[in-house]
């Protein structure tokens, strides 16, 4: 569920961003008292998600017009099925039409490019979740599709976890602090209910991670299949293990049967497609 004031918010400023004077083509060409009845309908088959985004556009545009969603959230649809309806002032529906596409044709792409990763890993115990390589201002709506997908999601920003990676570990080699003090200390500073992830991109960085026996999850940053299992056996329980660094549908499988327990995808954000849908719109008699 995304936040009603930040859903308020984004798809608001897309419209004015779209129509800041108003559509001026409908205004000229419709009469006001016009009224249209449009079906959003797939032209390929998908994973659903961002009903209730493509709803608002509308509602915010003109609160006369009336959405009824018929896809459910992370439901399966096929070429040709009817996914909303929608009817009201015609001058509204064409106005709105653009930005609730764009939405819930970019969520439904991630929804579906996310289920395709979760298909793929099935059986291993592996999971798949997102990462901060998202639009900005927009990565609720992202995130909100992953999980449609059957996706996780990681930390929402730097401000929800506390993650050293390689930039955090070499300004502390500059300084000549020892990784293994530094994780210790702010753990000790940390509160009792924050996440502590380290990035280390070689299994020779992992031995003063594991003498601090503080960290919650150890990611494995762009690891070979033979790295990533030594790393596994390394760690040997002792925290979360993920891996991370280019995956792809096509090495996902391999990676997860090395014994991860989660792989993070920035494609899933970065790199998904908008999924082709329509919303056929037909002008009803006016009063």
């Amino acid at each position: 569920m995304i936040p009603s004031a930040l859903l308020t918010a984004a798809v608001g400023a897309a419209l004015t961003e779209d129509a800041p004077w108003g559509d001026i083509s409908a205004e000229l060409f419709l009469p006001a008292s016009a009224r249209a009845e449009a079906v959003l309908r797939a032209r390929e088959p998908g994973i659903f998600s961002g009903g209730e985004v493509f709803a608002a556009a509308f509602s915010l545009t003109d609160p006369l017009i009336r959405v009824v969603v018929d896809g459910a959230e992370g439901a399966a649809f096929a070429a040709g099925d009817v996914l909303a309806r929608v009817s009201g002032p015609a001058r509204g529906v064409l106005q709105a039409e653009r930005i609730g596409l764009n939405f819930v044709q970019r969520m439904c792409g991630i929804a579906t490019l996310t289920a395709s990763f979760v298909e793929r890993i099935a059986g291993t115990g592996a999971r798949i979740v997102d990462t901060r390589k998202t639009t900005p201002g927009l990565r609720a709506f992202e995130r909100a599709a992953v999980l449609a997908g059957g996706g996780r999601n990681h930390r929402r920003g730097l401000s929800d976890a506390v993650m050293i990676k390689d930039n955090h570990r070499e300004l502390l080699a500059s300084a000549g602090i020892p990784l293994e003090r530094a994780l210790r200390e702010a753990r000790e500073r940390m509160p009792h209910t924050m996440h502590l992830e380290v990035e280390v991109d070689s299994p020779e960085q992992l031995p003063p991670v594991l003498a601090s026996g503080v960290v919650d999850t150890i990611m494995l940053d762009n690891f070979s299949l033979a790295d990533l299992r030594e790393g596994v056996r390394l760690i040997a329980g002792r925290s979360l293990v993920e891996a991370s660094g280019n995956v792809s549908l096509d090495t996902v499988r391999a990676i997860a049967e090395t014994g991860v327990d989660v792989i993070s995808v920035g494609a899933l954000t970065h790199s998904a497609r908008a999924l082709d849908l329509g919303l056929d719109v037909s002008i009803a008699a006016h009063s």
